[in-house]
């Protein structure tokens, strides 16, 4: 699959490698993923979150990030059914950072045990990987680009989708910025 990657696809794959190997995490999430799309310049997926959710308002989609994060990649909705059950995640988020520290429920960090070096993937970025292809498979484009992944990401759900329909990025709103962008950038 990778063979059909754009060369900013493959560079927002790396991006979100270096990202987690940053954030001292041992698997790279789709947080990782919209990290480095947030990084990039130039490129089709750019554009499209440059137009939907200007520079302006990305240190509120990443604190976004970093409050799910710290909820333990807990989306609004499970928070409402949790709490439906009489369970207050905030309370008990609060109660797990005075006891072990600060974002002590942010996931998977090198120093927690056996780390072999290498970056793995999460099962739910691989996810966005292969909705990438599909992707640009149902669009019939011949190579996967960057702003595959970025429709991709709008479409699996989670914090990440949820934080990105938050700022104005939803499948449609993409799809219709990249429409705009034109044709697919090497």
């Amino acid at each position: 699959m990778f063979e059909r990657f754009t060369k900013a696809a493959r560079a927002v794959v790396k991006g979100a490698v270096d990202h987690a190997d940053r954030d001292g995490a041992t698997v790279v999430t789709k947080e990782h993923l919209l990290l480095a799309l947030l990084d990039r310049e130039d490129t089709r997926a750019s554009a499209a979150l440059r137009s939907l959710c200007p520079p302006e308002r990305r240190p509120s989609l990443t604190a976004a990030l970093a409050d799910a994060r710290r909820r333990a990649g807990l989306s609004r909705a499970d928070e409402k059914a949790l709490a439906d059950l009489g369970i207050d995640v905030g309370a008990i988020v609060a109660r797990v950072e005075e006891t072990h520290g600060a974002g002590a429920l942010a996931g998977d960090r090198k120093d927690s045990g056996w780390w072999s070096g290498r970056q793995s993937f999460s099962r739910e970025a691989k996810t966005v990987l292969e909705k990438s292809l599909r992707v640009a498979l149902a669009r019939k484009d011949r190579e996967i680009g960057d702003e595959h992944i970025l429709l991709a990401l709008t479409m699996t759900g989670g914090v990440v989708a949820e934080a990105l329909a938050d700022h104005g990025v939803t499948y449609a709103s993409v799809d219709a910025a990249v429409a705009v962008a034109g044709p697919t950038a090497p």
